[in-house]
């Protein structure tokens, strides 16, 4: 199983000059790849423009958004576009992950509709592949991403309709942070979902958890997952509950993902500490 470290794009004191120092750490203490979270109607910065940040400094280290919340994206030529020239300028590096999301504020703010979002996602997925294989409505929309088939796309969420979803579309799947023992039995749905829509290469499986390492590390977490996740109630607190908070931890956590069928485990940080780089690649690789 590989290991990634996400970008700490919604982290509380997180500052535009750390990011690309952060990314160019990662690379350097031997992390896989780098993952980045969405939000509109939140003080984050934008994903996709923070990969391209990455991009520019790094050179061997994949670029994922862990997810993209592609459906609010009104312009898929657009959004097209954007993750094409990503992958060129990362020489073919960019994995977009992506999902319909959970905040109707987002929705709101971009004026699109909430409640059809997964229809809206998979027409949003179909027109992406269309246009980088060269057939979208409007002909010419450029650059071709680097491998003929596309940039890769993993699909996130555990429905049943988010699982027949990455069967459709993916290159694999997405789950967000939940226990391992619930990890287990959703890589056996999708993968089943898979064989029942007649793939018949191995997805590959991704899933994300939250780390912090070092002093006052449950404090500092908590105080960050609680209000990053205030919109979904009680579950919150057990977000906060559930971050690992020492090296140990991180071990057996990954330990278990990857005996459970995870191919690659994102580390999400809840400070952007420069730091935190090193504890974890240390306590994880």
């Amino acid at each position: 199983m590989e290991i990634g470290l996400g970008l700490p794009t919604t982290v509380p004191d997180i500052d535009g000059r750390t990011l690309p120092q952060w990314a160019r750490r990662a690379e350097e203490c031997g992390f896989a790849s780098l993952g980045v979270l969405d939000r509109l109607v939140y003080a984050n910065y934008e994903p996709l423009v923070s990969l391209a940040a990455a991009a520019a400094v790094t050179e061997r280290i994949r670029l994922l958004t862990t997810i993209l919340i592609a459906a609010y994206r009104g312009d898929t030529a657009l959004l097209a576009k954007q993750a094409a020239t990503i992958d060129a300028l990362s020489g073919g590096r960019l994995v977009l992950g992506v999902a319909a999301g959970g905040r109707e504020d987002d929705y709101a703010a971009t004026g699109t509709g909430y409640r059809d979002r997964g229809a809206r996602l998979d027409a949003a997925l179909t027109e992406l592949r269309e246009i980088w294989a060269g057939r979208g409505k409007v002909p010419g929309i450029g650059p071709a991403p680097v491998r003929p088939e596309g940039v890769p796309l993993l699909v996130g969420g555990h429905s049943p309709r988010a699982m027949l979803r990455s069967a459709r579309f993916g290159t694999g799947w997405i789950a967000g942070g939940n226990s391992v023992t619930a990890y287990a039995e959703l890589v056996r749905q999708a993968r089943q979902t898979w064989i029942d829509e007649g793939r018949t290469e191995r997805p590959r499986m991704v899933a994300i958890l939250y780390a912090h390492l070092g002093p006052d590390a449950a404090r500092v977490a908590g105080d960050y997952l609680r209000s990053y996740y205030s919109f979904v109630g009680p579950k919150a607190e057990r977000t906060a509950a559930g971050v690992l908070t020492d090296p140990r931890r991180v071990r057996d956590a990954a330990q278990a993902y990857a005996e459970a069928g995870c191919d690659e485990l994102i580390l999400l940080p809840c400070t952007a500490d420069l730091a935190q780089v090193r504890l974890l690649a240390d306590a994880a690789l």
